[in-house]
């Protein structure tokens, strides 16, 4: 089913957006979910509650892309429920390895889900990467695949992904001094 389609069947208030969602997005949010929680109890609790929020949220939102749309709320979902889990024994997983990665440029270890200036600068910066650059810092610092597994879908060795990685953190920092936003 189209999503124009879906959207419009949330907007209806038809219990079917939730069902041809999940048929069409199940296994794409899935994954995203896997990457953080690596369980698969959370991962599904975690699916039930993407579609709870997409439907909570729909109305008044219309999602231009339900794809970002529906992965973004999986994303947040996720990192919370890790962060939750894990704030007794803060283990370092992949979750606590990006978000130190990334805390080194951004200079916080707060959550960036609600500085819209920094989501832009962001998006802005991340315009400016060639696609292989680009590609691999979504998949290390959005989908927060191991630097091996990400280095192995870009087609680098481990070494180069750990290089082409520090480089464009290197580069996001001063572009966000110049930017006046660290």
């Amino acid at each position: 089913m189209e999503d124009e389609l879906i959207v419009e069947l949330y907007w209806k208030r038809s219990e079917n957006a939730i069902s041809e969602s999940r048929t069409k997005y199940g296994r794409y949010c899935g994954a995203i979910a896997d990457n953080i929680l690596h369980s698969r109890e959370d991962t599904e609790e975690c699916l039930n509650d993407t579609w709870m929020r997409a439907w909570e949220a729909m109305p008044p939102n219309r999602p231009n892309r339900l794809s970002v749309f529906l992965g973004k709320i999986t994303r947040n979902l996720a990192i919370d429920r890790y962060r939750k889990r894990n704030a007794e024994k803060r283990s370092k997983g992949q979750v606590d390895l990006c978000l130190d990665e990334l805390a080194e440029c951004v200079g916080t270890e707060e959550t960036l889900d609600d500085d819209i200036a920094l989501k832009e600068a962001l998006n802005s910066f991340l315009e400016q990467l060639d696609q292989p650059a680009k590609e691999l810092f979504m998949l290390r610092y959005w989908y927060m695949f191991p630097i091996k597994e990400a280095a192995k879908r870009c087609k680098l060795t481990e070494g180069a992904a750990k290089m082409s990685l520090k480089r464009t953190r290197d580069r996001l920092r001063l572009w966000l001094e110049q930017e006046e936003l660290l």
